[in-house]
């Protein structure tokens, strides 16, 4: 089907919604009703700029007609108009193409972070722990919040593991293209001589799940509690908060201690597993498509290296897209809008070569 065919049918469609919107016997099923209009308000961009598209069609094909009109005045104010319409034509084709693309199922949805030190030992711990402020600086800028789940601090301010949750809908569409091994080249701390060392940490985002996505079996869980080895002043290690599920048959282990409430912990913990499991469906699709260029773009393998983080040169590079740019500062500080624009375009043109219409 061609672009305008695809078009056509998808404004029928939208035409179709409204007409069982104003159903009585819809109006009265609250779950139908939002689950109609949640389909209205997604094709309702694409239907708007497909009738804008067809306007400026119509007016092109009327101002071909003046000009041949014989009226040397009318046939000027044709030949300005088609001047002005004409080039927006690519435009809104390109516009249209875009807004056809399948949506990300994910797209929408919060996230829960994995940042784990890699190769390089108390150095990898420093650089998972300003990965982990880069993250939180970023959401502070979106207004986003964050929230952490279970951490593993060394002793000089490093980590070995964090895992936070971002609540807030729609942070996997800008957080999905972090998933993959960070690697820093800096002079550490630690080091005298003044040599430059690599190391590595490695970033998984995962898609939080809604509990009608994954089920569970309370016999498949095996539950543990334990006192808090975090932070909490006269609470800590006073009553057994913490929270360890084990899920029998994958093995998979999440823990949450961050809260001092065992229940919120314990809630806290399952919706972590969900996602894990989630999280460990999607990889295998993932897998499955492995040749194809938006399966390395988007979800990313996990143990495939994305970054470099240069700090002499200042510089940043995405091995992805071989995009390079110098204000590392600036991105560590938060800052990461370039490079999420130009992940989501790489990703776009990628999917639009394989778009057929």
């Amino acid at each position: 089907m061609d672009l305008e065919g695809k078009l056509k049918a998808l404004e029928q469609d939208y035409l179709d919604i409204e007409k069982r919107m104003a159903d009585p016997d819809v109006t009265s099923n609250l779950k139908e009703l939002q689950s109609l209009g949640k389909k209205h308000a997604q094709l309702e961009p694409v239907v708007e700029k497909f009738r804008t598209y067809r306007s400026v069609q119509q007016s092109i094909a009327e101002a071909r007609e003046l000009l041949k009109s014989g009226d040397p005045e009318m046939e000027t104010l044709a030949a300005e108009e088609l001047e002005r319409l004409e080039p927006q034509v690519d435009s809104f084709e390109d516009d249209l193409k875009l807004l056809l693309l399948p949506k990300d199922p994910n797209d929408e949805k919060r996230v829960i972070v994995e940042i784990r030190a890699g190769t390089g030992g108390e150095e990898a711990a420093l650089f998972a722990s300003d990965l982990y402020r880069m993250y939180n600086r970023f959401c502070e800028r979106q207004r986003w919040r964050l929230e952490v789940l279970d951490s593993n601090e060394t002793g000089i301010g490093g980590y070995k593991e964090i895992i936070f949750r971002v609540d807030s809908e729609g942070a996997y569409s800008s957080l999905k293209f972090e998933s993959g091994v960070h690697r820093v080249q800096r002079v550490p701390a630690t080091e005298a001589s003044g040599r430059i060392h690599t190391s590595a940490a490695t970033v998984a985002v995962l898609p939080e799940v809604e509990d009608v996505e994954v089920d569970i079996r309370t016999e498949d869980l095996k539950i543990d509690t334990y006192r808090s080895s975090g932070a909490g002043g006269q609470h800590v290690n006073m009553t057994d908060s913490a929270v360890r599920i084990t899920h029998l048959p994958t093995g998979i282990v999440v823990t949450c201690q961050d809260e001092r409430s065992q229940i919120k912990n314990r809630a806290r913990a399952m919706t972590y597993l969900k996602t894990k499991l989630y999280d460990m469906e999607l990889q295998k699709q993932a897998s499955e498509l492995a040749s194809e260029r938006r399966g390395q773009i988007g979800s990313g393998d996990r143990s495939e290296r994305v970054r470099t983080y240069n700090y002499p040169q200042n510089r940043i590079t995405d091995h992805r897209i071989n995009l390079t740019l110098y204000k590392l500062d600036i991105y560590l500080d938060g800052d990461l809008y370039g490079m999420i624009d130009a992940m989501t375009l790489a990703e776009q043109t990628e999917r639009l070569h394989h778009l057929e219409i």
